[in-house]
């Protein structure tokens, strides 16, 4: 697969073909399986295998996560990878270890730390690429399923179950990532990067974040923003985006809201908060609105938001527009770079 094949694959915003189905264990395996673990076990006999181990050294000292490991996973058969960020982020030097024991040398293709996202690529024959899932069709209480390296023990997996959605995670840099899974699939130090995945083997989230002392509380960035921002790093090696000061998080509309204004929209953004000298509080937008259009197009998800903020629209004058309890208004932002 070239690098224009994977970046028009990774922004490609319309659906894929369907999920492969996962291959049923053995039949003398069949008795001893209810359906819950059967469904683990064939996730984890399914995606295991795209899931690397990392190792990174910054400025003569190893870092990421305990032990000096975190994890990864393989998404395209030529050797590139998702993790975060925080892993690799001004790394010096990076190692890949694979499932079956080669380790290879990775070069940092680009990171972004607003989503705490970033891609590699090392080159090795014969990878096992992870299938991507559509984090949209993601529901609370489906099956979740964490794969990863903490402690530096390989290929660990736990199991839980999608606990939230639409959830808000401050990066290391202080930006709110917006649109994240939250799980209760227990992630350990040296999780990070490794793939969230579903009862079919789909990887719906990159896996992020834990909150300590807490239990059971964990955070993975959605996939289809993974998607956006993978693509985005595969052809331009860094992300330049526009930016309105909002953390916005995914709502449903009422239907009779729909109605009344001829949307065609079941969900839009809601404004969480305002940053007070951000463009969106300078254009008139507040605490409570949300947004169901931007730039004429209409807005269903923050990573809908997300896609339409790209750097040709920077300092452009947009059209927005918000229901503000039964009222639908119209604003003009002018998004500012980052």
């Amino acid at each position: 697969m070239g690098m224009r094949d994977v970046v028009s694959f990774l922004l490609d915003d319309e659906p894929g073909q369907g999920p492969r189905q996962v291959a049923a264990p053995r039949d003398s395996d069949g008795d001893l399986l209810d359906a819950y673990s059967h469904a683990v076990v064939s996730v984890a006999e399914a995606a295991s295998p795209s899931v690397v181990n990392l190792s990174v050294r910054h400025a003569g000292r190893r870092r990421s996560g305990a032990g000096g490991t975190a994890s990864g996973f393989v998404f395209t058969p030529d050797g590139f990878i998702l993790t975060n960020s925080h892993v690799v982020h001004g790394a010096a030097d990076i190692e890949v270890g694979l499932r079956d024991g080669r380790r290879a040398s990775a070069e940092l293709v680009g990171d972004d730390p607003d989503t705490d996202l970033a891609v590699v690529r090392i080159s090795a024959p014969d990878l096992v690429p992870a299938r991507l899932g559509d984090s949209e069709r993601v529901r609370v209480g489906q099956l979740a399923i964490a794969i990863g390296n903490p402690f530096g023990f390989q290929c660990t997996v736990t199991a839980g179950v999608v606990s939230a959605l639409g959830r808000s995670l401050r990066a290391k840099n202080g930006r709110l990532i917006d649109n994240v899974i939250q799980t209760d699939a227990a992630l350990n130090p040296g999780n990070s990067g490794g793939p969230l995945a579903n009862s079919r083997g789909e990887v719906i989230g990159v896996n992020t974040a834990v909150i300590l002392p807490a239990q059971g509380i964990c955070f993975a960035t959605a996939i289809n923003t993974a998607k956006f921002v993978a693509g985005r790093l595969l052809r331009d090696g860094r992300i330049r985006r526009g930016y309105i000061g909002v953390a916005g998080q995914n709502v449903p509309l009422a239907r009779r809201l729909t109605r009344r204004h001829g949307l065609g929209l079941e969900s839009g953004v809601l404004v969480a908060s305002l940053e007070p000298d951000g463009a969106a509080h300078e254009a008139g937008l507040r605490q409570g609105d949300i947004i169901v259009a931007f730039d004429g197009r209409p807005v269903a998800s923050v990573d809908d938001l997300h896609r339409l903020l790209t750097d040709e629209r920077i300092g452009a004058a947009l059209p927005a527009t918000v229901l503000r309890g039964v009222q639908k208004l119209d604003f003009v932002i002018r998004p500012r770079g980052r």
